[in-house]
């Protein structure tokens, strides 16, 4: 079985399939992850053109590390088949991943990774390479998450599609990603996003948070964004290039907790080792450190890895 990377999902960027101007910039933008869309951005008449663009552009490359995703149409629409056969058929060796929007049940997943093996098999490329992004916009697919989360090995993230979602629970707001009004204490989305976290770690699976549609808005995106990463999301859709840089910060760790993290981890496998005592508990500063601390600091240093970050403070053992 294929063993799945863990890609960098800081930010991911919604491109439009069916443009090639936006995926020509897209290629030099700073978003550690992006999206070609079949689906929303991608009007019925110019789907069959979309995926053309699409499969041109990810055999021509220039996306340096970026993670190439292709957004397919749902199973409800008479499009996911080709959208799977033509873009996968002609590209699949530059594709890292499929993301199938309106997830369901777990059906759905199955459906589409019989479908991707089959177009594998049939192209020779390895089977099971590609990966699959699940999103979740209704409240069939949230009632259905811990079926939905292991329904298929290729699953790597799931994605709260926030848009979709509140029309399906009839939440009466117009804005997407912000309070409903009425609701003046608390997060109205908590739930959703809590229940797609618990899903997503259990499952060692990465959680990743909807766009924010007021683009202009960088201060209502750093808001809602600080939400999501407080409880541990790994990410966010960027919908404009000018919130790449304000996702980029948020779901990275500050400089200070990640040199303090990596200070843990040294300090602690210094500690536990013979040279350091075989300590199970020892002081790091004024901070007592063990197992658990270990833990933490491996989060943290995980996503500060995944950002690029480098030490500032490098802990040494007394001498």
């Amino acid at each position: 079985m294929t063993t799945r990377p863990t890609r960098p999902r800081r930010t991911t960027l919604a491109v439009p399939g069916s443009s090639q101007k936006m995926i020509d910039k897209a290629r030099d933008l700073d978003a550690d992850s992006l999206f070609l869309d079949l689906e929303d951005a991608c009007a019925p008449a110019a789907k069959a053109d979309g995926r053309k663009i699409i499969a041109s552009s990810l055999n021509e490359g220039g996306f340096g590390d970026k993670t190439r995703t292709v957004r397919v149409n749902d199973w409800t629409t008479p499009w996911t088949y080709a959208d799977v056969i033509e873009v996968v058929g002609n590209a699949g060796a530059n594709l890292d991943c499929l993301m199938l929007p309106k997830t369901r049940g777990a059906s759905d997943v199955v459906a589409l990774d019989l479908l991707l093996t089959q177009v594998e098999k049939s192209e020779g490329l390895e089977v099971g390479r590609i990966g699959l992004e699940i999103q979740i916009e209704n409240a069939q697919g949230l009632l259905a998450l811990e079926a939905i989360a292991t329904a298929s090995p290729r699953i790597e993230t799931i994605v709260f599609g926030p848009a979709d979602f509140m029309a399906s629970i009839q939440m009466k707001t117009l804005v997407v990603g912000e309070q409903p009004p009425g609701y003046d204490v608390g997060d109205a989305y908590h739930h959703i996003l809590m229940s797609i976290l618990m899903v997503a770690r259990a499952h060692d699976l990465q959680a990743i948070d909807g766009p924010y549609l007021a683009i202009k808005d960088l201060d209502g995106l750093r808001r809602v964004a600080q939400r999501s990463a407080a409880l541990g999301f790994d990410g966010k859709w960027a919908l404009h290039p000018t919130q790449i840089d304000v996702l980029n910060e948020i779901y990275s760790p500050r400089q200070g907790d990640y040199d303090h993290a990596e200070n843990i981890l040294d300090a602690y496998a210094w500690h536990t080792s013979g040279a350091g005592g075989h300590r199970g508990a020892a002081m790091l500063g004024d901070e007592m450190i063990d197992e658990a601390s270990r833990k933490m600091a491996l989060v943290v240093s995980a996503k500060g890895r995944a950002a690029g970050m480098s030490r500032t403070d490098v802990w040494q053992p007394a001498e």
